[in-house]
């Protein structure tokens, strides 16, 4: 690193926008949870009557539904992606807070905590990044 040119307006400008495509995932995400419980609650069972065999615990007020074929594949598919979303929203919060602590300590001139805050994005190091934001978590 041989200098820094950092526009704190353009970086506050691109925080807004990745902040509401964030936030549009986020309701994307949770749409698509909400879609794929519907449809594993209302995909029935292959067995008939009461043969079903109930599965899993329940949250008060739910009732008991036993799981059939599509439940479990929908579970399994979303079991399988569970990794994958969890990284993906990691990242996002890792170069927000990245580039907001990077310009703060920027803006104060200490350009070695700037470049740890930019390191820190980079390898999605969450908790220095909530230590250095003022959230411990």
């Amino acid at each position: 690193m041989t200098s820094w040119d950092i526009k704190p307006q353009g970086v506050q400008g691109q925080l807004k926008t990745v902040g509401g495509h964030a936030g549009d995932l986020e309701k994307a995400l949770n749409a698509l949870l909400a879609d794929m419980s519907q449809a594993a609650q209302y995909a029935g069972t292959a067995v008939p009557g009461s043969a079903a065999k109930f599965v899993g615990p329940l949250a008060p007020g739910q009732a008991r539904n036993a799981m059939g074929p599509v439940a479990a594949a929908l579970g399994e598919y979303l079991k399988g992606r569970e990794k994958e979303l969890k990284s993906m929203t990691e990242r996002i919060e890792a170069c927000m807070r990245g580039a907001a602590t990077a310009t703060n300590e920027y803006l104060e001139g200490d350009l070695d905590q700037a470049k740890a805050a930019q390191d820190a994005a980079r390898s999605v190091n969450l908790q220095y990044l909530r230590e250095h934001s003022g959230e411990k978590k």
